[in-house]
């Protein structure tokens, strides 16, 4: 009974969706094919809304991160030259970005040993790499569990069409498909979020990767910077 059902789907599916009520619901109103999608379409609207809202908030945060650097290690190298320590911490504290607050912990420190210096500089790396991270994770899990939405979705609406057949004996094949039909949607949706949320987690790690790469490329300038300031000064030049 199953089988010649699927069958007859199938052999016919080209038909019934080119009939008017198919058609005017494949072009109606955006809203009314979200409520045909079912319930589950709330769980895929959720998701859609937190991966938006966390690509905007990494996007604002990571484009703050690297907005007022301009040539700061450049500067804070002169202000150490000069000997004007509060100054360079004063600049770090004035960029408020990452690597401003990893050189800071630096220069905090300058005067003991170098080894001290560069530990001090590393760990507030890694803190700042994980602040950047902060969502990602989660827009991460969202491509994955969305389109399980949405095939959840449409597993419980092919279950409820066979269930409603054995019930009413209606098995003609428009019945079975519009309700496939109808159901498709909140497979459709879930992959979208999914593919979505794929795409704002990739672009977002490949800016952040950058970002960390600058910061150690900044690092290590400066770390080289105070080995060479502490040669100089060792061999009285």
């Amino acid at each position: 009974m199953l089988t010649t059902i699927l069958l007859q789907t199938i052999a016919t599916a080209d038909t019934v969706l080119n009939t008017p009520a198919i058609t005017s619901g494949t072009s109606g109103n955006l809203w009314q094919s979200i409520e045909k999608g079912g319930v589950i379409m709330i769980p895929i609207g959720i998701l859609f809304v937190a991966a938006i809202y966390i690509f905007i908030e990494r996007y604002l945060t990571i484009r703050h991160s690297t907005s007022r650097e301009g040539n700061f290690i450049n500067d804070i190298q002169t202000l150490i030259e000069e000997h004007k320590t509060e100054d360079a911490l004063e600049l770090c504290r004035q960029t408020d970005s990452p690597t401003g607050r990893m050189v800071e912990k630096g220069v905090k420190r300058i005067g003991r040993p170098i080894k001290e210096v560069e530990e001090s500089i590393e760990v507030e790396g890694k803190f700042e790499v994980y602040e950047l991270e902060k969502g990602l994770p989660i827009l991460s899990a969202i491509a994955g569990i969305a389109p399980m939405f949405g095939f959840l979705g449409t597993i419980l609406g092919v279950i409820k069409i066979f269930s409603d057949i054995s019930v009413t004996s209606d098995v003609s094949i428009g019945t079975v498909s519009s309700g496939l039909y109808v159901k498709m949607i909140s497979s459709a949706a879930g992959l979208l979020v999914g593919i979505v949320a794929y795409i704002f987690y990739n672009w977002l790690s490949l800016k952040i990767s950058k970002i960390t790469n600058k910061m150690e490329r900044n690092a290590i300038s400066f770390i080289d910077f105070l080995k060479e300031t502490e040669y100089d000064k060792s061999s009285g030049k």
